[in-house]
């Protein structure tokens, strides 16, 4: 079996016997890919790896293509009751973890055949480890961010008067074709009042003199993904303007100052936030610090008020406070950071200050 493969089924047992779960079913299509190698897109079928007594098994339809999976493989033909080939298959009677990703269609129904089960939540056994990231993940990350940072580059380079916001993100998902990878979720270009919207789609719209030109862009390469944000301006920099730039670049690099291990994500969140609200735009600080990212471009965990995590070395979370002023701005930097065995790493080198583009 492949060591990486091992080690991470290995740790998933852990995981369960301190959650006090007898065996768990997994669903998530990037978990099975995680724990197995197998990446596989089963649509509306049943596919989920099982856990259990220090055993793996892959329930997978005939359809699919399994080759070389790091564990045993169960494999049904349509037309069967799924409940029925799980509960064959499945324990009899004690603590049975699931995934949040299960569909309805397929829980509902197993948990009426099998009342003598007791079915939790399980996600946070996964969660933990996809979570932590090994040394071979983080160097593909660490590629998935170099790119990301090329590409914005070229794509402030690229801004001339005429310009679109969907011509500047097709030119840059462009980039990602030929470097190898495909964007991890929709490329953001929004110019002037339009970024004052953190999740604006890309339109028609044209740069005036004085705009902002905020850009948020991430791609995948080789299974894992990058997510950045820089904020510059075109033509010329109002200097109000500029001005809440420097603050959202202070509460950025504050942020990433205190993380470490062992530190609260909600005070790294409360580190930015208050920086920004003690420069008069609480209020404009709309939305968490940052995510988690991983395999997915939003991975479970986060960095705010909410969050009962701490850091802990091989985390990779983005840090992206923004001010948007409705109908004039919005200002955004985002960096994805390493927590390190002292502190962090940023994975984004290109510089946050802003410029003049154009």
């Amino acid at each position: 079996m492949n060591i990486i493969f091992k080690n991470r089924q290995s740790k998933i047992f852990s995981e369960m016997s301190q959650r006090k779960i007898d065996a768990l079913l997994v669903s998530d299509p990037l978990s099975i890919f995680y724990f197995t190698g197998i990446h596989v897109n089963p649509m509306e079928r049943l596919f989920a790896l099982y856990f259990e007594k220090g055993e793996t098994v892959l329930f997978a339809n005939t359809l699919f293509c399994i080759k070389n999976a790091e564990c045993s493989v169960v494999l049904y033909s349509d037309g069967i009751n799924t409940a029925d080939f799980l509960t064959a298959h499945i324990l009899k009677q004690g603590t049975l973890g699931i995934d949040g990703m299960w569909p309805a269609r397929f829980l509902i129904p197993l948990m009426k055949k099998n009342p003598a089960v007791n079915f939790v939540c399980g996600s946070e056994c996964v969660d933990s480890l996809r979570g932590c990231k090994d040394a071979q993940e983080i160097s593909l990350m660490k590629t998935a961010a170099a790119i990301a940072d090329d590409c914005l580059q070229k794509a402030f380079n690229f801004i001339h008067d005429g310009v679109t916001e969907k011509e500047v993100a097709s030119y840059i998902d462009s980039l990602f074709a030929k470097a190898g990878a495909e964007p991890s979720f929709e490329t953001i270009v929004s110019f002037g009042k339009n970024a004052a919207a953190p999740h604006h789609v890309p339109d028609g719209t044209k740069p005036s003199r004085g705009d902002v030109v905020l850009i948020d862009l991430g791609c995948k390469k080789n299974g894992y993904c990058s997510d950045m944000t820089r904020t510059s301006f075109f033509l010329t920099a109002p200097k109000e303007v500029a001005q809440i730039h420097d603050i959202v670049r202070r509460a950025n690099e504050y942020a990433k100052s205190i993380i470490k291990p062992g530190v609260a994500l909600k005070d790294i969140d409360s580190a930015a936030r208050n920086l920004i609200e003690e420069a008069g735009y609480g209020k404009n600080f709309t939305h968490r610090l940052g995510h988690f990212c991983g395999m997915a471009d939003h991975e479970a965990g986060d960095v705010s008020q909410s969050s009962t995590l701490t850091a802990r070395e091989g985390m990779i979370f983005s840090i992206e406070p923004g001010i948007y002023i409705e109908g004039k701005a919005g200002i955004r930097i985002e960096d994805l950071v390493l927590v390190t065995k002292d502190g962090c790493e940023s994975l984004n080198k290109l510089d946050s200050h802003w410029h003049i583009l154009g």
